[in-house]
């Protein structure tokens, strides 16, 4: 059994999140879904699809990719307990945001073994981590028994319940530590959140993301992704495949040419926002009111080199 969380530790976790996330009241207290993606991995979601896990599941135990929030924890066992009764052995960490690395400390009181990317571990050892929303606020530093046990340069390879499991780094997009899993037999995708259905790119530059970077990695992720892959995005509902992969790395990439378009011109900033780069997409990506075109595009225009990235 996950043991308890104390109250202190409870409160560090979503004093921040409230402050800069605007997390309403009762946000946690949502059953998780367990949703079958394809093979052998699962999907363990919210309701409202916020910071998906997956679960592949066999005879020699479970593999996690993610631990959603902390309060979660408990939520996240019993969502495995309902597709099987095998050991949680791993944990997989996509990248270092506490919606996504929460449940790390109880899983590892509970003997699961954590795995991430070398620069996601540099990034948890920091003081006080960033937060890509709110004009880059800070959260308080993990707790040392959330940190990877494991760490790895470019990939790392499970042979486990009798299939291959992928992981690797993809490149610099959400952050510099954003960390890709593949099963192939099951023919599924775990992005973290280089993808979401949910809104526009979030590249998180306090925490090494890139634009140049969520490109390149998306085109990597649809290079990856067959007519019937299956692919878990970092956040939305519902499973999706390489077409909505392509849908969102064209409305990336086409907002990131008129964005250069207009810096050409000369526009500042303010310019910029006026012309309304994103218009044609925002009915789609941009209704998530924590993170819209106002949040997007200074970041597209600091990064093609147009300027500082909140200049005014």
């Amino acid at each position: 059994m996950i043991k308890g969380i104390s109250a202190g530790v409870l409160l560090a976790a979503l004093a921040p999140f409230h402050a800069m996330a605007q997390l309403p009241d009762g946000f946690f207290d949502v059953e998780l879904r367990t949703v079958p993606v394809a093979g052998n991995v699962y999907m363990i979601q919210r309701p409202d699809g916020f910071a998906n896990v997956g679960a592949f599941v066999g005879e020699e135990g479970v593999l996690l990719v993610d631990s959603q929030f902390e309060p979660h924890a408990k939520d996240l066992v019993a969502a495995v307990r309902k597709i099987t009764d095998g050991e949680i052995r791993f944990l997989v960490n996509t990248h270092v945001h506490p919606d996504h690395i929460g449940g790390n400390a109880p899983l590892a009181a509970e003997d699961v073994l954590i795995f991430a990317h070398d620069n996601m571990r540099v990034r948890m050892l920091e003081r006080r981590s960033r937060f890509p929303r709110g004009n880059g606020g800070f959260f308080p530093q993990a707790p040392a028994a959330a940190r990877p046990f494991v760490t790895y340069k470019d990939q790392i390879t499970f042979h486990f319940n009798s299939e291959v499991v992928r992981v690797f780094l993809a490149p610099a997009a959400h952050t510099d530590g954003d960390t890709f899993v593949h099963f192939p037999e099951s023919d599924v995708l775990h992005l973290g959140d280089v993808f979401r259905t949910t809104s526009y790119p979030i590249i998180d530059v306090y925490n090494g993301g890139t634009l140049a970077g969520t490109i390149e990695a998306l085109d990597l992720a649809i290079g990856l992704a067959g007519p019937d892959t299956k692919v878990i995005p970092g956040h939305g509902v519902n499973v999706v495949g390489r077409r909505e992969l392509i849908e969102f790395r064209d409305m990336t990439v086409a907002v990131s040419q008129r964005v250069r378009a207009l810096i050409a011109e000369g526009k500042t900033l303010d310019e910029v926002m006026q012309a309304r780069p994103t218009a044609a997409y925002d009915k789609k990506w941009g209704t998530v009111p924590s993170w819209t075109a106002n949040d997007f595009v200074p970041i597209v225009y600091h990064q093609l080199g147009g300027g500082s990235l909140y200049e005014q």
